[in-house]
Protein backbone atom coordinates (compact mmCIF):
# COMPACT_ATOMS: atom_id res chain seq x y z
CA UNK A 1 0.00 0.00 0.00
CA UNK A 2 2.45 2.52 0.93
CA UNK A 3 5.02 1.96 -2.43
CA UNK A 4 1.05 2.68 -4.14
CA UNK A 5 0.27 5.39 -2.34
CA UNK A 6 3.87 7.02 -3.08
CA UNK A 7 4.22 6.23 -6.29
CA UNK A 8 1.08 8.68 -7.58
CA UNK A 9 1.48 10.30 -4.62
CA UNK A 10 -2.24 10.32 -3.79
CA UNK A 11 -4.63 8.45 -1.51
CA UNK A 12 -8.08 8.97 -2.94
CA UNK A 13 -10.72 9.34 0.46
CA UNK A 14 -14.05 8.45 -0.47
CA UNK A 15 -16.67 9.34 2.16
CA UNK A 16 -20.39 9.59 1.34
CA UNK A 17 -23.56 9.11 2.12
CA UNK A 18 -24.03 5.91 0.56
CA UNK A 19 -22.15 3.14 -0.77
CA UNK A 20 -23.63 3.00 -4.23
CA UNK A 21 -21.52 3.46 -7.21
CA UNK A 22 -18.33 2.52 -5.66
CA UNK A 23 -16.50 -0.35 -7.95
CA UNK A 24 -17.29 3.26 -10.92
CA UNK A 25 -15.70 5.28 -8.35
CA UNK A 26 -12.42 2.99 -8.38
CA UNK A 27 -12.02 2.51 -11.57
CA UNK A 28 -12.63 6.16 -13.08
CA UNK A 29 -10.03 7.15 -10.46
CA UNK A 30 -8.13 4.06 -11.34
CA UNK A 31 -8.07 5.46 -14.75
CA UNK A 32 -6.40 8.82 -13.26
CA UNK A 33 -4.10 7.17 -12.16
CA UNK A 34 -4.78 7.13 -8.61
CA UNK A 35 -4.70 3.75 -7.29
CA UNK A 36 -4.69 4.14 -3.32
CA UNK A 37 -8.59 4.18 -1.87
CA UNK A 38 -9.50 4.57 1.55
CA UNK A 39 -13.59 4.25 1.61
CA UNK A 40 -14.53 5.72 5.38
CA UNK A 41 -16.83 4.03 8.07
CA UNK A 42 -18.69 6.93 7.80
CA UNK A 43 -20.03 5.67 4.45
CA UNK A 44 -23.10 3.61 4.88
CA UNK A 45 -22.54 0.00 3.78
CA UNK A 46 -18.79 0.56 3.65
CA UNK A 47 -18.12 -2.34 4.86
CA UNK A 48 -19.40 -4.05 1.93
CA UNK A 49 -17.97 -1.70 -0.97
CA UNK A 50 -14.43 -2.68 0.78
CA UNK A 51 -15.15 -6.63 0.68
CA UNK A 52 -16.18 -6.22 -2.96
CA UNK A 53 -13.27 -3.89 -3.53
CA UNK A 54 -10.80 -5.65 -2.54
CA UNK A 55 -12.34 -9.00 -4.42
CA UNK A 56 -11.14 -7.23 -7.71
CA UNK A 57 -14.53 -5.53 -8.27
CA UNK A 58 -14.50 -2.57 -10.42
CA UNK A 59 -11.01 -1.87 -8.97
CA UNK A 60 -8.37 -4.00 -10.20
CA UNK A 61 -4.77 -3.03 -9.21
CA UNK A 62 -6.05 -0.95 -6.38
CA UNK A 63 -4.87 -0.93 -3.10
CA UNK A 64 -8.07 -0.79 -0.99
CA UNK A 65 -8.64 1.16 2.84
CA UNK A 66 -10.45 1.71 5.38
CA UNK A 67 -10.63 4.99 6.90
CA UNK A 68 -12.44 6.88 10.22
CA UNK A 69 -11.04 3.48 11.94
CA UNK A 70 -11.43 4.43 15.89
CA UNK A 71 -10.40 1.37 17.70
CA UNK A 72 -9.29 -2.47 17.63
CA UNK A 73 -13.00 -4.03 16.55
CA UNK A 74 -13.16 -1.69 13.66
CA UNK A 75 -9.63 -3.10 12.97
CA UNK A 76 -10.84 -5.97 12.72
CA UNK A 77 -13.95 -5.62 10.66
CA UNK A 78 -12.35 -3.70 8.22
CA UNK A 79 -9.29 -5.65 7.60
CA UNK A 80 -11.80 -9.09 7.68
CA UNK A 81 -13.09 -7.45 4.89
CA UNK A 82 -10.25 -7.15 2.92
CA UNK A 83 -8.88 -3.66 3.82
CA UNK A 84 -5.18 -3.54 2.98
CA UNK A 85 -4.36 -0.35 5.31
CA UNK A 86 -6.13 0.92 8.08
CA UNK A 87 -6.23 4.90 8.37
CA UNK A 88 -7.80 7.10 11.71
CA UNK A 89 -8.30 10.66 12.25
CA UNK A 90 -6.31 10.10 15.89
CA UNK A 91 -3.60 7.64 17.12
CA UNK A 92 -5.08 4.62 18.57
CA UNK A 93 -2.89 2.09 20.35
CA UNK A 94 -5.22 -0.67 19.65
CA UNK A 95 -5.81 -0.17 16.33
CA UNK A 96 -1.66 -0.31 15.87
CA UNK A 97 -1.12 -3.42 17.84
CA UNK A 98 -3.62 -5.25 15.64
CA UNK A 99 -2.56 -4.27 12.19
CA UNK A 100 1.11 -4.74 13.27
CA UNK A 101 0.43 -8.35 14.78
CA UNK A 102 -1.13 -8.63 11.01
CA UNK A 103 1.42 -6.78 8.83
CA UNK A 104 -0.95 -4.17 7.75
CA UNK A 105 -0.06 -0.90 7.29
CA UNK A 106 -2.00 1.92 10.03
CA UNK A 107 -2.19 5.92 9.02
CA UNK A 108 -2.94 7.14 12.07
CA UNK A 109 -3.77 11.09 12.19
CA UNK A 110 -2.10 13.62 14.77
CA UNK A 111 -1.27 17.53 14.39
CA UNK A 112 0.91 18.78 17.32
CA UNK A 113 4.86 17.85 16.80
CA UNK A 114 4.31 15.43 19.81
CA UNK A 115 1.57 13.89 18.34
CA UNK A 116 3.34 13.28 15.02
CA UNK A 117 6.50 11.88 16.83
CA UNK A 118 4.66 9.82 18.97
CA UNK A 119 2.79 8.18 16.18
CA UNK A 120 6.08 7.45 14.46
CA UNK A 121 7.74 6.26 17.67
CA UNK A 122 4.72 3.59 17.77
CA UNK A 123 5.32 2.26 13.92
CA UNK A 124 3.56 4.30 11.56
CA UNK A 125 5.10 4.28 8.50
CA UNK A 126 2.96 7.14 7.39
CA UNK A 127 1.77 9.80 9.74
CA UNK A 128 -1.64 11.54 8.73
CA UNK A 129 -1.40 14.97 9.13
CA UNK A 130 -4.81 16.40 10.25
CA UNK A 131 -6.35 18.67 10.15
CA UNK A 132 -4.10 20.02 7.52
CA UNK A 133 -6.11 22.56 6.19
CA UNK A 134 -6.36 24.51 9.78
CA UNK A 135 -2.58 24.81 9.12
CA UNK A 136 -1.11 25.15 5.65
CA UNK A 137 2.30 23.86 3.87
CA UNK A 138 4.09 25.71 5.82
CA UNK A 139 3.28 24.10 9.01
CA UNK A 140 5.09 20.41 7.68
CA UNK A 141 8.19 22.91 6.46
CA UNK A 142 8.54 23.62 9.77
CA UNK A 143 8.06 20.30 11.99
CA UNK A 144 10.02 18.40 9.23
CA UNK A 145 12.90 21.10 10.32
CA UNK A 146 13.59 19.50 13.07
CA UNK A 147 11.48 15.77 12.23
CA UNK A 148 12.84 15.22 9.15
CA UNK A 149 12.68 11.35 8.96
CA UNK A 150 8.72 11.73 9.55
CA UNK A 151 6.60 10.59 6.17
CA UNK A 152 4.03 13.02 6.78
CA UNK A 153 0.42 12.78 4.34
CA UNK A 154 -1.74 15.87 4.93
CA UNK A 155 -5.61 15.59 5.01
CA UNK A 156 -8.65 17.44 5.60
CA UNK A 157 -8.64 20.70 3.16
CA UNK A 158 -6.20 19.60 0.49
CA UNK A 159 -7.71 20.96 -2.66
CA UNK A 160 -6.51 20.38 -6.48
CA UNK A 161 -4.94 23.26 -6.26
CA UNK A 162 -3.24 22.78 -3.22
CA UNK A 163 -2.17 19.42 -3.46
CA UNK A 164 1.71 20.72 -4.99
CA UNK A 165 2.07 23.11 -2.26
CA UNK A 166 1.68 20.51 -0.13
CA UNK A 167 4.42 18.36 -1.53
CA UNK A 168 6.66 21.38 -1.76
CA UNK A 169 6.52 21.84 1.57
CA UNK A 170 7.41 17.76 2.23
CA UNK A 171 4.64 15.95 2.26
CA UNK A 172 5.44 12.34 0.73
CA UNK A 173 1.84 12.11 -0.38
CA UNK A 174 -1.29 14.17 -0.06
CA UNK A 175 -4.87 12.37 1.15
CA UNK A 176 -7.64 14.09 -0.75
CA UNK A 177 -11.76 13.96 -0.01
CA UNK A 178 -14.35 15.77 -1.37
CA UNK A 179 -11.96 18.44 -3.65
CA UNK A 180 -11.44 14.62 -5.80
CA UNK A 181 -14.47 12.34 -5.37
CA UNK A 182 -17.49 14.85 -4.81
CA UNK A 183 -21.33 13.80 -4.18
CA UNK A 184 -22.24 15.55 -7.16
CA UNK A 185 -19.85 13.80 -9.60
CA UNK A 186 -20.64 11.22 -8.04
CA UNK A 187 -24.51 11.77 -8.62
CA UNK A 188 -24.18 13.16 -12.03
CA UNK A 189 -21.91 9.56 -12.49
CA UNK A 190 -19.71 11.82 -14.08
CA UNK A 191 -16.79 9.04 -14.68
CA UNK A 192 -14.83 10.80 -17.29
CA UNK A 193 -14.38 13.96 -14.92
CA UNK A 194 -13.53 12.19 -11.81
CA UNK A 195 -10.58 10.57 -14.10
CA UNK A 196 -9.86 13.75 -15.17
CA UNK A 197 -8.78 15.44 -11.74
CA UNK A 198 -7.78 12.42 -10.39
CA UNK A 199 -4.93 12.45 -13.37
CA UNK A 200 -4.67 16.19 -12.45
CA UNK A 201 -3.42 15.20 -9.41
CA UNK A 202 -1.18 12.92 -9.67
CA UNK A 203 0.70 15.25 -12.35
CA UNK A 204 0.35 18.20 -10.21
CA UNK A 205 2.10 16.20 -7.56
CA UNK A 206 4.68 14.65 -10.17
CA UNK A 207 5.55 18.43 -11.09
CA UNK A 208 5.85 19.38 -7.23
CA UNK A 209 8.29 16.40 -6.94
CA UNK A 210 10.45 17.16 -9.97
CA UNK A 211 10.39 20.96 -8.40
CA UNK A 212 12.55 19.46 -5.49
CA UNK A 213 14.60 17.11 -7.20
CA UNK A 214 15.46 19.02 -10.20
CA UNK A 215 14.03 15.87 -12.61
CA UNK A 216 12.11 15.89 -15.73
CA UNK A 217 8.38 15.24 -14.00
Amino acid sequence: MIDVALASGVIAVVRLQQAAGVPAIAAALSAGGVNSIEITLTTPGALQAIQQLASGDGAPGCVIGAGTVLDEQAARDVIAAGARFVVSPTFDQGVMRYCRDLDIPYVPGALTPTELLAAWRAGAALVKLFPAGLLGPPYIREVLAPLPFLRLVPSGGVSLESAGEWIRAGAVAVSVGSALVSASLVQDEAWAELSARARALVESVAAARSRLTGAPA
